[in-house]
Parts: C-alpha cells; structure tokens; sequence
C-alpha cells in the first residue's frame, strides 16, 4: 500500500475467506460504521464500486477472482465525502447498506457486516489472509464458509437482495 498525504491509494492481491454468522450477541458493545456503497459496474471481469464509510469516501476496482475465490486485484482510493455522493447518483441500481464492526482476533481483524434494506437478515464475517494457505483462527461465532459464492458478493447483492 502506497500512502499519499490526505487520501491513500492501495493496489494490491486481496486475498480473504468469507463466511455467515450463527449469532450477532457479540457485537452489543461494540460500535460499527454504516456503509452506503453502489456499483458503476458488476462486470465479473471488473467491479468499480463507490463507498461512503462513515465520514470517508473510496472509489475501488476490483477484478475477477482466482478458480478457489480467495484471490483478486483490488485498487482503491480514497476520495471526498462530496465526490463519493455524487458518484453514488451515477450508479446502477441497488445501493448496499450495511453497518461495519472490526473485531481484532490475535493477528487478524475480522470484518463483520451486518445488512440493512433489501439485504436485511444477511451477516457476514470477512477476513484478510497474506497468502492463501494462511491459518488463522475461527472465533465460535463463525458459521459456513461461502468464500467464492457469488450470491454473497457485494456486487451480487446490489442486484439480487439476500433472501432469507
């Protein structure tokens, strides 16, 4: 990651594993932040998303994912608040709600989000890994694994709500 004085820009291989959540019971004490994200393109080959997270906004790109679906590019930019919302107004339908939590576990900090709207009932816990083959451990909250599924891309789930 490259560091740039008021915005950063990152290029990089993300690589994570994704799975549902069997309880939400412990985050009650812990705070998140909402998350209003839409797509200038869902293209499988190219995802271009705009993200308001909190008082923060990115522009990201991200390409297609490996055979296993652990792995992709993904470039992103920091940008105004301001700019973030406008280009929201210029995305495809289905705008992404969501509240963020990080939960730091040893090395790794889990990313649990929680659906709002059309994609209500929906939590998801998100890890990033330095390699594929990385061992981690899984807290008891952890449920199946849909790393790789698309029905649980962000991108998917802009156009196709999550159905309980």
């Amino acid at each position: 990651m490259t560091i740039h004085s008021k915005s950063y820009l990152a290029t990089m291989t993300e690589i994570e594993r994704k799975f549902l959540l069997k309880t939400t019971d412990f985050l009650k004490d812990k705070t998140g932040k909402r998350i209003t994200q839409g797509y200038l393109s869902t293209d499988p080959e190219r995802t271009v998303r705009v993200r308001v997270k909190g008082d923060q906004g990115f522009l990201t790109i991200k390409g297609k994912s490996n055979d296993s679906g652990l792995s992709r590019y993904e470039w992103e930019k920091e940008i105004t608040t301001q700019e973030a919302e406008k280009l929201l107004q210029l995305c495809l339908p289905g705008v992404i709600d969501k509240t963020r939590y990080e939960i730091q576990i040893g090395q790794h900090t889990w990313e649990i989000d929680i659906f709002h709207g059309e994609n209500n009932g929906l939590n998801l816990a998100e890890i990033e890994l330095q390699s594929e083959t990385e061992t981690f451990s899984k807290p008891d909250w952890i449920g199946q694994e849909v790393t790789g599924d698309k029905r649980y891309y962000n991108s998917y789930l802009s156009k196709n709500p999550y159905a309980l």
